[in-house]
């Protein structure tokens, strides 16, 4: 795209996500982002009309439901949005000849290894929002087997929305003590980072057709709580220390299960981008944005 700028069509708007993308946008990459406030993502017609409107290059899709408790309760609310709505997506863009890059989760997997999960490993969902996840993988690469791309990331930070980092510094402000699960692991995701990688992404010649993507290394729930306070006493988003207790899932009865280890390998993206380890991501996020206090 060297005459001209390359166009993407970011759906999902008000997500922490399409946030991230907007504001870490490159100069050279023109970009529009739609909510369901905008169009009816369950309309192919819909989609079709807002890519010729906007003359858009490829689509980005954030969009998705991911309430995991609330998803096992509502499983045509989950299917609806990350199967169906998924599967209109990408026949649009396939009906219109561009590209799909289609956000995916690691809670596609069970979490029963001991190793990092790479883009070569079976999904086995062990919860109706990976499965309904997992279903919209394969509605995008049955619609757009060559044209589309993937990525599978996992819990999403910013200073945008609903997410852990918010979550806690609010319940830390709140509560005299917290407890936190100790036996979930993870690698937590920097939103910036996620959205630098897809940007990267619509800049290659060439794409696979899936990519991991987190902030390097691992941690549990309890360890991410623990290192959000220290940072934010350290850098005045906190003023006053709770005790942090850890607990097993089977102690806080969420109503999902959830993988106990699903951290994801990313040596594969790592090739077009180096990932920063969720700490210093973390530190970053935590020094610079401001937070609703």
């Amino acid at each position: 795209m060297a005459n001209s700028k390359l166009k993407a069509l970011i759906l999902g708007k008000s997500g922490q996500l399409a946030q991230a993308l907007i504001a870490n946008k490159p100069a050279h990459i023109e970009c529009v982002a739609l909510g369901h406030l905008d169009i009816n993502l369950a309309v192919t017609d819909e989609i079709e009309s807002a890519i010729t409107t906007h003359k858009a290059d490829l689509i980005i899709n954030t969009a998705a439901y991911t309430q995991v408790d609330l998803a096992e309760s509502e499983p045509e609310s989950a299917y609806g949005i990350n199967e169906l709505t998924v599967e209109k997506i990408a026949k649009a863009a396939q009906n219109r000849d561009i590209r799909l890059i289609h956000i995916s989760t690691d809670y596609v997997f069970d979490g029963k290894q001991s190793t990092p999960y790479t883009i070569f490993d079976t999904p086995h969902p062990i919860n109706l929002y990976g499965a309904s996840k997992f279903a919209g993988e394969k509605a995008v690469r049955k619609c757009l087997p060559t044209e589309s791309t993937i990525v599978r990331t996992s819990s999403l930070y910013s200073q945008y929305g609903t997410n852990f980092v918010n979550t806690m510094l609010r319940v830390m402000r709140e509560k005299p003590e917290i407890k936190v699960i100790s036996d979930q692991v993870s690698s937590p995701t920097s939103a910036k980072e996620l959205a630098l990688f897809l940007w990267t992404l619509t800049e290659q010649g060439s794409l696979s057709p899936l990519y991991h993507w987190c902030d390097s290394g691992k941690t549990s729930w309890y360890e991410f709580a623990v290192t959000i306070q220290r940072l934010a006493l350290k850098y005045g988003k906190l003023e006053t220390e709770i005790p942090i207790i850890p607990i097993s899932s089977q102690e806080y009865g969420a109503v999902a299960m959830r993988p106990g280890l699903s951290q994801l390998d990313i040596s594969q993206s790592q090739t077009l981008q180096q990932a920063k380890s969720w700490q210093e991501n973390l530190e970053s996020l935590i020094k610079l944005a401001k937070f609703t206090r």
